[in-house]
Formats: C-alpha cells, sequence, structure tokens
C-alpha cells in the first residue's frame, strides 16, 4: 500500500516539475533577493487592469445593482436554467470561500510579508472584472445538454466563442487543455490541497487521526460523496444553506479577535501598507509581496481561471451580463473581505512564521492552516477547536463545488456516461490526499490553477469586446427602466 502511495506522489511532483517549467518564466525584474515572479501571475495582473479598463470599471458601477439581482429582484418569465442566481452565487463561493482563505494567506503573509496583504486586496478588486467577464461568456455560450444538465466555463466559451471569431481549431484545443487541466485542478486544489491542510488541524483535536489518517479521509469520502452524486441541484442547496452559515461563524472568529486587539488594528493596516511598497530585502521586496499576494489570492478567489463559470452557468436568468454581475460578489466577499480578516489576525497577533525574516516557501506551504490556528488560539484557547470545525466545513463545501467544476470537465472530454467513474477517481484522491506529502499537494494544486489561467485569459481579451458590447446594451435597458418593466413582481 505503501508502495502506491509513493507512486501516487511522485506522479503529483512530475506533473508539478512539467508544468512549473512551463509558468515560471521570471518577469518584469526577474529573480530579485530569491523571489520568482510567476509568468501567469504577471499576465492575470495585466489582464486584470486591462478589463477594468475596458468595462467601465464595472466592479464599482454595478456594484449595487448586483446585490438587487441576488436578492431575486430582476426574475423574467424567459429565464432559463436550472438553480437560481444565489443559489449559482452560493455553490461558487463554496469553492472558493475554503481552506485559501485560511492558510493560503498565512502562506502569502508568512514568505511575502505583511505587505503581501495589500496585494491580495488589489488582487480582489481586479478579479472582480475577471470573474464579471468568465462568468458572461460562460452564460452567453452555455450548451442545454438532452441528459438535462447544463455544460458552462471556459470549455464551452473557449470551443464555441473563439469559433465565432474565426479561430475554430485554436479555439478546440485550448477548449481541450483547459477541460485536462480543470480535471487535474478539481484533484489537487479541489480536493486533495483541502485534505491535506485541513487534515492537521482536525488531528490536532482528534488523537485518534494521528495514528490513522486515512480513517479521516474515509469519513470525508463519505459525506461528500452523498452530495455529488446528486448534482448540481443537490450541491447547490447544500451549498445555499452551509456558505451563508460557515461565512458568519467564522467572521464571528475573526470579530472577536479583532476586538481583542482593536487599538492596533491602525498599526496592522500602516504595516500591510509599508511592506506592500517596501524595497528592503523581505522576501523579494516589492515584487516579492505582489507576487505572493496575488498567486494566493487567485489560489483562493480563482479570478481568471474560468472555472466559476461551470457553476453560474447552470443559473436561471434570461441576460449573460446579469449572472456575470453577480459574480462580482465572489471576489469581493472570498477575498476582499474574508481574506482581509485572516490576514489582519494573523498579523496582529504576530502569528506569522517569517516575521520579518524571509521563510522557506516550502515550510509556510505545509503550516498554512496552523499558523491561522496559532494565531485564533493566542486570543482564546478554545478557538483552535472551533475553527477545526470552520476548516471541516470550508474543505467539504470546496470539494462539492469541485467535484462538480471537475465533472463537467470531465464530461467535456469523455462523455456524460463516464461521469460517475470521474466521481469515484475524485473521492479516492480524498483518501490518499491523507498520506501524500503536504507539500507535494500545494505546490501541485498551486501550479495547476495557474496553468488554467493561460488558455482562459487569452479567450477573456479576444472576446472581452462582445462582453463590453453587452454591458453597454444591459446599462441602457437598466437605465431605460425597461428591466423593471419586464421583471416579475
Amino acid at each position: 500500500m505503501n508502495e502506491i502511495f509513493t507512486s501516487i506522489d511522485l506522479f503529483f511532483q512530475s506533473v508539478n516539475h512539467i508544468v512549473s517549467n512551463i509558468l515560471m518564466f521570471d518577469i518584469f525584474f526577474g529573480t530579485i533577493e530569491g523571489t520568482k515572479m510567476p509568468f501567469v501571475v504577471g499576465i492575470l495582473i495585466m489582464a486584470g487592469v486591462y478589463l477594468t479598463l475596458k468595462m467601465g470599471f464595472v466592479n464599482l458601477r454595478m456594484f449595487r445593482h448586483s446585490f438587487a439581482i441576488v436578492r431575486g429582484k430582476y426574475k423574467t418569465k424567459e429565464d432559463r436554467g436550472i438553480i437560481s442566481p444565489f443559489q449559482s452565487l452560493s455553490t461558487a463561493l463554496s469553492a472558493t470561500v475554503g481552506i485559501g482563505n485560511i492558510a493560503a494567506v498565512s502562506i502569502a503573509i508568512s514568505i511575502g510579508g505583511a505587505g503581501a496583504s495589500f496585494w491580495m486586496i488589489m488582487a480582489g478588486f481586479l478579479g472582480m472584472t475577471l470573474k464579471f467577464t468568465e462568468v458572461t461568456l460562460s452564460l452567453k455560450y452555455r450548451e442545454f445538454l438532452p441528459d438535462g444538465t447544463i455544460m458552462g466555463g471556459g470549455m464551452e466559451y473557449l470551443s464555441r466563442g473563439l469559433a465565432d471569431k474565426g479561430m475554430e481549431k485554436i479555439g478546440k484545443i485550448m477548449a481541450m487543455i483547459f477541460a485536462f487541466f480543470m480535471v487535474l485542478g478539481a484533484l489537487g486544489a479541489g480536493n486533495t490541497f483541502q485534505i491535506s491542510q485541513a487534515l492537521p488541524i482536525v488531528q490536532g483535536q482528534i488523537s485518534y487521526f494521528n495514528d490513522a489518517p486515512w480513517a479521516f479521509g474515509l469519513i470525508m469520502a463519505f459525506i461528500t460523496g452523498l452530495v455529488i452524486i446528486g448534482g448540481i441541484k443537490r450541491i447547490a442547496h447544500v451549498a445555499e444553506k452551509i456558505v451563508p452559515i460557515m461565512v458568519i461563524f467564522y467572521l464571528s472568529m475573526v470579530f472577536w479577535v479583532l476586538a481583542t486587539y482593536f487599538s492596533s488594528i491602525p498599526d496592522a493596516f500602516a504595516l500591510i501598507f509599508h511592506e506592500a511598497f517596501t524595497t528592503h530585502a523581505v522576501a523579494g521586496g516589492i515584487f516579492g509581496a505582489m507576487a505572493q499576494g496575488f498567486q494566493r489570492a487567485v489560489f483562493s478567489n480563482e479570478a481568471g481561471l474560468g472555472s466559476a463559470g461551470i457553476a453560474h452557468s447552470a443559473s436561471c436568468v434570461k441576460y449573460p451580463i446579469r449572472q456575470g454581475l453577480v459574480s462580482l460578489y465572489e471576489p469581493f466577499i472570498d477575498t476582499v473581505v474574508v481574506c482581509t480578516m485572516t490576514a489582519l489576525v494573523v498579523i496582529l497577533t504576530g502569528s506569522y512564521l517569517g516575521g520579518t525574516e524571509v521563510l522557506d516557501s516550502a515550510i509556510a506551504a505545509k503550516q498554512g492552516s496552523i499558523i491561522t490556528s496559532t494565531a485564533f488560539g493566542s486570543v482564546v484557547s478554545w478557538f483552535p477547536t472551533i475553527l477545526g470545525f470552520a476548516i471541516f466545513m470550508f474543505a467539504f463545501s470546496t470539494m462539492i463545488s469541485w467535484a462538480y467544476y471537475g465533472e463537467r470537465a470531465w464530461v467535456y472530454l469523455f462523455g456524460s456516461k463516464t461521469s460517475i467513474l470521474y466521481k469515484l477517481i475524485f473521492l479516492a484522491f480524498i483518501v490518499m490526499a491523507t498520506v501524500a506529502d503536504t507539500g507535494t499537494m500545494v505546490d501541485f494544486s498551486s501550479t495547476l490553477f495557474l496553468a488554467l489561467a493561460i488558455p482562459n485569459l487569452f479567450g477573456l481579451i479576444v472576446m472581452s469586446g462582445d462582453v463590453r458590447k453587452m454591458l453597454t446594451e444591459y446599462t441602457k435597458k437598466l437605465k431605460s427602466g425597461e428591466l423593471d418593466r419586464e421583471s416579475i413582481r
């Protein structure tokens, strides 16, 4: 059995090494004090800035209207889909609000310093526009399959959307590459990373799992299987129930810590802003903090990766733009709110491992969730126990959504008749993650996340003009009152 798990671990390392060599081109100033700026992180930043400007800061000016849609104000008789806009948002949020908000934030700060928090917030702001663009395209090019399910996301708008632009062959190739990385990303970031980060915290509260980590994997596989076998409707139903509860639950603990350190909050923000732009050699200075902030933010909110469009494509709406506007809340809630709150807890308590020194990335990767747990435990001794439950829920919610993402990509590649095989593989990986090396899992999942961005960003840029045109037409109808008149009261 150990030989099998060793082989699996070597497989992860091999895939990670190959893809990393493709993605880790040094940009801007190359290697600064040993810190690399990944090529993909660079193009994510540039794409976010470009689309935010092109869409006229849609992430700010349409934020209020987006909330009205989430509340269910703009329903029409011509809406098509199988779940509500709020259920789609909850499903997508359950995939993003997870271990990344707990572990990835601590990893970013430990490696890149407190300044990485600032760049995470900036990544969340730019990510709102990236998410809006990819979700809008997902709704425009979604496909209603004969079995009653809906196919959407990067696979569809890359293949069909680029075909509309006269790039049919390129679109098909990119869609296949995207789907392949989506399947592997679901098994890595959406599955094994969640388990590998949740396991140490659970082991700290339940000693039995120290000797039998596989038992934790079996439990998680069982309850995950109960949900994902039911498809998107059951996943959406579970997500809309647990996501608001777990976010409120987690933020309640955060506010307790912030109240304890209330007088030091201004100093924490001052440190964040200072280290965001410092040029001294703490983890590579400005570019080290920027690289870590953006990279971990993308890992948390998934903006620019094309994954969330898979969940949103099942939404019951008339206008693609409408669900795109709903998706603005994903990076905002995930990164601007939840990640910022976690960062403040870690900084205020001084629990991040690196302090003012460079921390080895391998050490940080393995200790991400433990750092956050230590931060909470330094304020209230029994908080780590509650955090253990929160991490359990975060991991579970992320896995059920990513199971669906991977399943849709699998169906795109191999057909709907084989989807049950993918689900069984996904559940098996949950158990495997409890015995494989966690450092390998973190590297593997981060690498695959970044790999998704390459074909996706190409499609977003090429089709951004179509999205801007749809947005202009939609805003005209909104201002004229047409959208209010066609809504069901």
